[in-house]
């Protein structure tokens, strides 16, 4: 059952913690996942998530600290000791200590990583930090179980047996050679149904997905989604395998390219959160703000450029926002598909079959809208070639919005922006330019002016 974070429950914290009754404090926070006890901190004042902080046993806390708010984590670590620091991370797997260790001023970085006492982990710490953090060996783990090619049955359970000890969860048994180039992976069920003297190299399974150490995380996200896997294996340029992905340190990978497209698909050009100061908060939403006004600027120079034709016919006018809206929805509902396709890897990059399919459902979709307005506007104001006019602009105003929709992302996709873009103001303010220049070029064409 989830754990829910009641003012009750926080005003019993906060009187134990101002009485320091670490006892109780413990025995009511002992039981709670690490998560809800992050949660539970971040409700509370930086003395006070201090305080429990210290109280609790590092194996709690190491989980606790991956967890926390940035702000909040940050601001722990600052009151902590780089021999504390060093103890949390001796808890935690090396990418998660990684992790935590980047976040850290250069000169504490160094004191914690002396205090380290297990000196192996240490070393599997440094390596990872040299590793850019949206690569797979920025994300990866060393913690995995391998074993030899040249090993019989036997020896390969006994040397798993002393390396599991060090991993958290076995998803995978890797097979290398002598060289610790990846070679396989090995199959529960063929070791425990093999003979104890038969070779490792003559029942591992050769065929393997896995990725290189540079490789993209969003990339790494992509082929752990299409082939269903728990886990991957990292190798380096040779080909050796240096360390493993798992399927938990994906999932955030994934939520934060959503956060970020979506971010993006509403005009925020920096990954932001609620959380950050009035200033971060401005600079990312203001830029697609000030082009969005340039260049609704420019659509009122066409508009004023057709003031002759809409005093004549002063219905055209009245349907402009109509028009910018139609254009704009039908703009954004075509990029959006485009983008969830490049996303997960169903287009990769232009399709004849899939732009006539686009431009058909438009056609149509641009068809029904039209007939219903030539309808509306000939009822409420019998003026039936200006009608015709609004109708077949419109048709030819969502074609083109769905064209754009359609093209943009893959144009920015090949020219490595991301697409998402496409799915916000750059598609809806630049439709309102050019789809009211096409809708009073046809109307003036159909009525002659």
């Amino acid at each position: 059952m989830e754990f829910k974070v009641s003012k009750e429950f926080i005003h019993q914290l906060e009187e134990l913690i101002n009485k320091k009754n670490d006892n109780e404090l413990e025995v009511l926070l002992n039981d709670l996942h690490h998560a809800d006890i992050a949660e539970i901190l971040d409700e509370l004042d930086f003395d006070e998530a201090t305080y429990i902080f210290k109280v609790l046993d590092s194996d709690k806390t190491a989980e606790i600290l991956l967890e926390l708010e940035e702000d909040l984590r940050e601001n722990i670590l600052s009151r902590l000791s780089p021999k504390e620091i060093a103890e949390e991370l001796d808890e935690l797997e090396t990418n998660d200590a990684a992790d935590i260790i980047a976040e850290l001023s250069q000169e504490i970085k160094a004191e914690v990583i002396s205090e380290i006492l297990d000196v192996e982990h240490a070393k599997d710490i440094v390596d990872l930090l040299r590793y850019d953090e949206n690569t797979a060996g920025g994300l990866m783990g060393k913690e995995l179980v391998k074993v030899n090619e040249n090993w019989n049955v036997l020896t390969c359970v006994k040397e798993m047996r002393i390396q599991a000890e060090n991993v958290s969860r076995v998803h995978s048994i890797y097979v290398v050679d002598d060289e610790n180039r990846l070679k396989g992976r090995l199959s529960l069920k063929d070791l425990l149904t093999s003979s104890t003297k038969t070779q490792i190299g003559e029942v591992y399974i050769r065929k393997l997905n896995f990725v290189n150490v540079d490789t993209e995380d969003v990339e790494v996200a992509r082929i752990m989604q299409k082939y269903d896997l728990e886990a991957i294996p990292v190798v380096d340029e040779l080909g050796r395998l240096v360390g493993r992905i798992t399927i938990d340190d994906i999932v955030d990978v994934i939520k934060e390219e959503a956060d970020k497209d979506y971010q993006l698909a509403a005009g925020i050009t920096q990954d932001v959160e609620s959380n950050d100061s009035v200033y971060e908060l401005t600079k990312a939403r203001l830029p697609w703000l000030l082009i969005g006004m340039v260049i609704e600027i420019v659509a009122s120079f066409v508009l004023k450029g057709n003031e002759s034709t809409f005093q004549k016919y002063s219905t055209l006018i009245i349907f402009v926002p109509l028009l910018s809206a139609t254009a704009g929805n039908i703009g954004v509902q075509a990029s959006a598909i485009v983008v969830q396709g490049l996303a997960n890897g169903t287009l990769k990059e232009f399709s004849r079959a899939y732009f006539t399919k686009e431009i058909t459902v438009s056609m149509i979709s641009g068809s029904i809208i039209s007939l219903l307005l030539l309808g509306y506007h000939s009822i409420m104001y019998q003026q039936y070639l200006v009608g015709f006019a609004i109708s077949i602009s419109m048709i030819v105003v969502i074609l083109f919005a769905a064209t754009l929709g359609t093209l943009v992302p893959l144009f920015l996709n090949k020219n490595k922006i991301d697409p998402a873009i496409a799915t916000g103001p750059f598609i809806t303010t630049t439709n309102d330019v050019f789809g009211i220049m096409l809708y009073f070029g046809v109307a003036n064409l159909i009525l002659g002016f």
